[in-house]
């Protein structure tokens, strides 16, 4: 795709502003329009947001909306001016609404990553709409059963429904294994794209007991996932299974957790180096440097990633490897799409992340070569968007 298009991106660094959120969805936005694209950041997702600092939910959307603008002043001065924070669908920051009016009306396309933004009621009649699907297995059940605790979830099916195409990170969806329900979508898949050269300068001289990290939430739910009569759970359910791993290996292993009822004192009990999640990983560059002074990453997956064979592969473990950390995290199924064994190395067993974290530990400057190539191979922004607009504008054909 060589002609150049106007392109809104959405997301979820606004609601959630933190390091490692900014990351997962404002990469979108330079990736794109490194590609020659004119890219807009928008968000609008009637949501009252978190504040990391008071640790609470806020009506005031003031630390959100200078959190989004330090973004762009600090990796992406030359999109300062492009990005548009609606704060509980009323007041807004960043571009004017008449500005970005303009922009809804001549859009092409219209990327609604996490889909938990509202579509711009005045959105230009030939633009795309698309759906992508972050957390998948979550989403499709939410889709197909519609609890009743999940807030505004009519809307937000309806939303879901609204769009064009659905694209989505359970790159193992079309596979017999997979349990994630279809519903009658027509899933093309995608997965995290890395500026590089954002992640490139982090420095490689590591103390050799630096630790083995992650950064996770315990549990993200809020009610209930069943589907077909089986409870799925979130991420704390499988970190549990391993919570034992300290006592396994003899190198340091330490975890930033934030989220529901994480048992900190077992965790800690049991060996690792707990600190807080969202303190730890504050701001975008908090969360480089967290990353940086690692080892490599070693992380287990939701729960109903894991069940249900979607075949995700976490954000954050992208940013990893674009560090040129190892990482050594639970398969969700995406070895069957991604090369394991250097710099990537997948488990399913205690046994299996024991023995994959001595095997990255004694052979480290190989697997730290390896994470980084492999970043650059498979989660390259310029080939992950190239690929996901080429796939998109098919329909326009």
């Amino acid at each position: 795709m060589k002609s150049k298009l106007r392109i809104i991106v959405t997301g979820l660094a606004g609601l959630y502003p933190v390091g490692g959120v900014a990351w997962d969805y404002l990469q979108y936005v330079i990736g794109l329009a490194r590609l020659g694209h004119d890219v807009y950041y928008h968000e609008d997702t009637w949501s009252w947001p978190y504040h990391p600092l008071k640790k609470e939910i806020t009506a005031d959307g003031a630390y959100s909306a200078k959190f989004i603008a330090n973004f762009f002043v600090r990796h992406a001065p030359e999109l300062n001016d492009r990005w548009h924070y609606r704060h509980l669908h009323s007041s807004s920051y960043g571009m004017a609404d008449t500005a970005f009016d303009q922009v809804a009306q001549t859009a092409d396309l219209f990327l609604n990553v996490s889909g938990a933004s509202a579509i711009p009621k005045n959105l230009s009649s030939h633009c795309i709409k698309i759906f992508l699907d972050t957390d998948p297995g979550y989403n499709q059940i939410l889709l197909k059963e519609q609890f009743a605790w999940s807030e505004n979830i009519e809307r937000w099916c309806e939303t879901v429904a609204a769009h064009d195409q659905h694209f989505t990170y359970a790159e193992n969806i079309h596979e017999e294994d997979c349990l994630v329900p279809k519903l009658n979508f027509d899933w093309k898949t995608t997965r995290m794209p890395m500026v590089l050269d954002l992640w490139s300068p982090l420095s490689s001289n590591l103390s050799e007991r630096a630790p083995w990290t992650t950064v996770m939430t315990w549990n993200a739910f809020k009610g209930k996932l069943m589907y077909q009569g089986v409870e799925y759970k979130s991420k704390g359910a499988e970190f549990d299974k391993f919570i034992n791993l300290p006592q396994k290996i003899s190198l340091p292993l330490k975890v930033a957790v934030g989220g529901v009822n994480a048992p900190l004192d077992k965790l800690s009990r049991s060996g690792w180096d707990v600190v807080d999640g969202p303190g730890a990983t504050l701001s975008p560059g908090n969360y480089q440097d967290f990353i940086q002074a690692s080892k490599g990453e070693f992380s287990t997956a939701k729960q109903v990633y894991v069940a249900m064979r979607t075949g995700w592969f976490s954000c954050r473990s992208a940013c990893y490897l674009a560090s040129g950390r190892p990482v050594v995290v639970q398969d969700t199924g995406f070895s069957k799409h991604l090369p394991c064994g250097d710099g990537l190395l997948s488990f399913n067993t205690l046994q299996a992340a024991a023995a994959g974290l001595k095997e990255a530990e004694a052979n480290y400057l190989h697997h730290a070569k390896k994470a980084k190539e492999m970043a650059r191979e498979y989660f390259d922004s310029n080939r992950v968007l190239t690929r996901l607009i080429e796939d998109a504008m098919r329909c326009r054909v």
